[in-house]
């Protein structure tokens, strides 16, 4: 397998994905969520992605699908496809799996994902963050990571615009 392959192979979908994290389950790993539109990647994205990890020994990262990023975002959103994001964010050595959903929510995911800690930035009121319930009622953390200043993909494009 290349170097690539394997970045490619860290996005996963529907039963693959399900028999991996089956996998990390029986192997009690500490699995973390997070989730976003990773556009852009910018350093502040870099940072908060590999502090999320140091939490436990797997990172799942949920992307938001084109479609999904569209009605979020606006119509000019994203800047770059689903799997050009997915396959950005796959390369990253904190980075285990990448599944990208298509709801404007990543509940379901996160249902799926039974993460022992559920992670978004320092923006977020941890009972704001979508999953919250869900997490909390078994047992799992949500936990908020500050932002790295002067970073958004926001304001790149606004440079760019």
């Amino acid at each position: 397998m290349t170097r690539f392959e394997f970045v490619q192979s860290k996005i996963k979908e529907g039963a693959e994905l399900e028999k991996q994290l089956a996998y990390w389950r029986f192997h009690n790993e500490k699995i973390i969520f997070t989730n976003g539109c990773f556009d852009l990647l910018h350093p502040g994205h870099i940072e908060y992605l590999y502090k999320a990890a140091e939490l436990g020994t797997i990172l799942v990262v949920g992307l938001n699908s084109d479609a999904s990023v569209s009605r979020l975002k606006g119509k000019q959103r994203p800047i770059q496809n689903q799997l050009s994001r997915a396959t950005v964010l796959a390369g990253l050595e904190c980075v285990d799996m990448v599944a990208i959903f298509e709801e404007d929510t990543p509940i379901s995911l996160v249902k799926q994902v039974h993460p022992n800690f559920l992670v978004k930035g320092g923006d977020y009121k941890p009972e704001d963050i979508v999953g919250y319930q869900t997490v909390k009622s078994y047992g799992g953390e949500i936990l908020t990571i500050p932002f790295v200043e002067g970073f958004s993909t926001s304001s790149i494009l606004q440079k760019l615009g």
